[in-house]
């Protein structure tokens, strides 16, 4: 049974500049792994297509993860198994990392499918803006799908993990059925908010594309 909603948990890297190309892809690896911890929907990491950030923050890779709650979230962070490839393969080859999780309705696939691409759109809104304007803002995103009919599925949310979101409280994630899919709604970041209606409430705004590659057996669990 397909839950009515569902976590979705988006962590970001950045690599650092002298890593060794071995050790980045043994951090790919073991992430992908975890996607056979029981309490894992889905999961999927890798290099990022793209990523343009109003900030100054900049990311190179990409973890998407789902659960049917926020316990089992918790479960697979406090997983030995998680622990384990953090502390051992992502933590040396990194400079900075942020997590962004929400609960958003859900009646889709829990399975993103290989070859497909991922649009995850995370916004800091300025300081001191009411619930109103949140709840405007989240309205306009959930919108987007009516407006892009190729979007295969989408959630939206406010960030339940502030403490580790970098002041980014909003987040949408949309799939796409390929990258050319994606690409023919690849809007720049000052035509994203203006396309969202949005900017006199934004803070910053980070776009991030990914594609969704087929993970190997022999790429599991390498702890």
């Amino acid at each position: 049974m397909k839950p009515s909603k569902i976590i979705e948990h988006i962590v970001l890297f950045k690599i650092k500049p002298d890593a060794q190309t071995s050790a980045v892809n043994a951090m790919v690896s073991n992430l992908n792994g975890l996607i056979s911890l029981d309490p894992v929907l889905f999961l999927t990491a890798g290099p990022l297509v793209r990523a343009i950030s109003l900030s100054s923050l900049t990311f190179t890779h990409m973890l998407h993860s789902r659960y049917c709650s926020k316990p089992d979230l918790t479960s697979y962070s406090d997983h030995p198994a998680h622990v384990s490839a953090v502390a051992n393969y992502v933590t040396p080859v990194i400079d900075d990392k942020m997590a962004v999780d929400w609960v958003s309705d859900f009646t889709d696939s829990i399975t993103v499918h290989p070859g497909s691409a991922i649009r995850v759109t995370l916004l800091k809104l300025k300081e001191g803006l009411g619930e109103s304007v949140k709840k405007e803002v989240l309205g306009v995103l959930e919108g987007i799908r009516h407006e892009i009919p190729s979007i295969e599925q989408l959630t939206v949310g406010e960030n339940f993990s502030p403490g580790r979101g970098k002041g980014f409280s909003i987040g949408s994630l949309a799939v796409f059925k390929g990258t050319s899919e994606l690409e023919a709604v690849n809007w720049e970041p000052e035509m994203a908010k203006n396309m969202l209606g949005v900017s006199v409430s934004l803070a910053s705004l980070i776009l991030l594309c990914y594609g969704v590659r087929a993970i190997p057996e022999v790429d599991r669990i390498v702890l």
